[in-house]
């Protein structure tokens, strides 16, 4: 493994500007461990108003493979945040696929010692056997029908297969909903889920001065957890500094929200509905031929989906500094300040 500059760590990290990717390169930065930062994107970020003091921009695609090997060369650690979350299913493959396939193996060919990637809860797969706490034992095998959660599930043995047979080691985090003040996917999914084409921001505006037509979450009683975008950052520090033992963790905060948490949140009514109606109008939806990406993500709230995250507080002695219910709050206050509420 290369030493660094004056023996601190060079972290090299696709998708810098994303949710995750914001906190992360602010936890980097505050890292005495880490001498030099590398951000790899396809776009010029605003550094001054993403806070970089000492992380440099590089310009580049996950696509374009020259581009991943100037990224990775000399680096320690490849921690790999590159992934779009809503597109396609050609588009994401594309890029999720082909595109992590570049970044492992060009950080293994570099002799890269480490690479942290995060997966989500979506590459257990949304089953109704799933058993009532996932722990890092379960197999991950997707949903086949949300390809986000079917392509989370490939790229993990993907990695593996890379990395087997090479001194590179592996840390593979699976988060729950990831949320926060800069995470807001949770309340852009729902209001596209729920109206199809995007009309309830508007809708949620009026409602504002309405409070009668707010809208109305359907609650079939399924318990979610959120995870913190700045919890999820320490995590991955935690990995990139060499805690604890290569391999799979659960990340989620502590305690469990339920539909009507979110909708009293937001301002909106939820009204209790029966399982077998939320999924059979998550099947519905599954099956529109034009679904809108984000309201691919009704799987999440048709079938329990908890983890077990024990292994990350033992191993790493991660500790969640929010729990779902504070990481709720903080998001339903940045929605509103965005106007999506």
């Amino acid at each position: 493994m290369a030493t660094g500059r004056d023996d601190l760590l060079t972290v090299a990290v696709t998708g810098p500007t994303g949710d995750i990717g914001r906190s992360f390169m602010r936890a980097l930065e505050r890292s005495g461990q880490v001498g030099r930062i590398i951000g790899m994107a396809r776009r010029p970020p605003d550094t001054e108003k993403l806070g970089w003091k000492r992380a440099e921009y590089r310009q580049g695609d996950v696509l374009h493979r020259p581009s991943v090997d100037a990224l990775v060369e000399g680096a320690d650690i490849l921690v790999h945040l590159a992934f779009i979350i809503f597109g396609g299913p050609e588009e994401t493959r594309a890029v999720n696929l082909e595109g992590s396939r570049n970044a492992f193996e060009a950080a293994v060919e570099a002799g890269v010692g480490r690479i942290v990637y995060t997966s989500s809860v979506a590459a257990y797969g949304f089953h109704s056997d799933n058993p009532d706490l996932l722990t890092e034992a379960v197999e991950p095998i997707g949903t086949t029908d949300f390809y986000y959660s079917a392509q989370k599930a490939e790229l993990e043995g993907l990695l593996s297969e890379v990395v087997e047979g090479s001194p590179t080691e592996a840390y593979v985090f699976r988060p729950c909903i990831v949320a926060g003040p800069d995470a807001l996917m949770l309340v852009e999914s729902l209001v596209e889920a729920l109206t199809l084409d995007g009309r309830l921001s508007r809708l949620c505006r009026l409602a504002r001065r309405v409070p009668l037509i707010r809208p109305v979450l359907p609650d079939p009683g399924v318990p979610l957890q959120l995870v913190h975008h700045d919890d999820v950052a320490a995590a991955l520090r935690s990995a990139v500094l060499g805690r604890g033992r290569p391999g799979v963790y659960n990340l989620a905060g502590e305690g469990r929200i339920t539909i009507r948490q979110l909708g009293a949140e937001l301002g909106w009514h939820s009204v209790p509905v029966p399982r077998a109606a939320a999924d059979a109008a998550g099947e519905l939806v599954s099956r529109l031929p034009l679904m809108p990406a984000r309201a691919a993500w009704v799987h999440a709230f048709r079938t329990p989906v908890l983890m077990d995250c024990t292994k990350a507080r033992r191993e790493l002695s991660w500790r969640p500094k929010r729990d779902s219910a504070a990481t709720l709050h903080e998001t339903a206050i940045a929605a509103r300040r965005a106007g999506l509420v």
